[in-house]
């Protein structure tokens, strides 16, 4: 299936490595044109040579998302590389899980500035040339814990607040021809996963809970942003594509 996203701009925002890395090598290979950008410099910018090995059309900017001015750079730097801006993947994020009682608001900051104040940045910096060009994507990557994580309020907060965001937005920019959606992965393998302590305790009760037998992959998350970014979704705007293995509590 032809995409037709060939030569449009995309912006992938933590895609250092894990979701945003893999999120943005399926774009290229699409034909897009892929921005790397993530504050691990070293790693963004090894992910962009390995696009660009493979004679994809990537460029690398380390930014910060959660700071206006840096968000501003990124997206200039962007039209001024590659001409435009067309595709936006808000994917940066991390968790820091805690029992309420133990978590102190610099838990709860942390998480909510990178992943909810840094999505509304990027995503209010990107808005002007999507109208402008009467044609746009946003795609937020919320998660399964939007319908709520023991030990994430903070993560679960964030995650449904990129919902919310997201049907809002659906909304208000539908008639510039820009949708917006979010897709919400389930237990994904990933290295950030991977280095947790508990992390086979963690696979063995997600695999037991989903349908579907086996643990999630970059890649499947990589393939439905793909396709919500893509021209075949273009009547798509506003919605929550979970890739969970079936699983939604």
């Amino acid at each position: 299936m032809d995409l037709q996203i060939k030569d449009k701009v995309a912006i992938v925002t933590g895609s250092a490595r894990g979701l945003g890395a893999a999120t943005a090598r399926r774009l290229a290979e699409e034909g897009a044109k892929v921005v790397i950008t993530d504050i691990l410099k070293e790693h963004a910018e090894a992910t962009a040579a390995a696009l660009l090995a493979d004679g994809l059309q990537a460029h690398c900017v380390v930014a910060d998302i959660t700071q206006p001015a840096a968000v501003q750079r990124l997206v200039d730097e962007t039209v001024a590389h590659f001409g435009g801006v067309h595709i936006l993947v808000n994917n940066a994020g991390f968790p820091r899980d805690k029992h309420l009682v133990k978590m102190s608001e610099e838990d709860w900051d942390l998480v909510m500035e990178v992943m909810l104040k840094g999505s509304f940045l990027a995503t209010k910096a990107v808005m002007s040339n999507l109208i402008e060009q009467r044609w746009g994507r946003v795609i937020n990557i919320s998660s399964r814990a939007h319908f709520g994580n023991p030990t994430q309020a903070n993560y679960s907060a964030a995650k449904a607040g990129l919902i919310g965001m997201a049907k809002a937005l659906a909304i208000e920019e539908g008639r510039y021809g820009v949708t917006i959606n979010c897709v919400a992965p389930g237990f994904m393998e990933t290295e950030m996963v991977q280095a947790l302590g508990s992390y086979e305790t963690i696979k063995e009760r997600a695999v037991a809970m989903q349908p579907i037998k086996r643990v999630g992959q970059p890649n499947d998350i990589a393939d439905a942003v793909a396709f919500l970014a893509s021209e075949r979704a273009s009547f798509i705007t506003g919605e929550v594509l979970h890739v969970t293995g079936g699983r939604y509590g």
